[in-house]
């Protein structure tokens, strides 16, 4: 898989669980210390977060870590 993908997948997700928590772009933003910019760029698939941002937008989401990386671990799977 490509990196290219593999950003726009963590894109879909970060998208996927903000939707879900009824955030908005600017209130995950303010939630996490970030820019909402920088918060469409990654949902964009544009950016390539940080280990420091992606903690940080797992808090501000209120998940786990490891749960930003469900629907790529199972793109994964099925694409091998």
């Amino acid at each position: 898989m490509k990196d290219d993908d593999l950003r726009v997948l963590f894109g879909k997700r970060i998208t996927q669980l903000r939707k879900e928590k009824g955030l908005s772009q600017d209130k995950l933003a303010w939630n996490g210390d970030m820019s909402r910019s920088f918060i469409g760029d990654v949902e964009r698939g544009s950016r390539n977060p940080t280990l420091t941002n992606i903690c940080k937008l797992a808090d501000a989401l209120g998940v786990k870590k490891a749960e930003l990386f469900n629907l790529i671990d199972s793109a994964e799977i099925h694409t091998s």
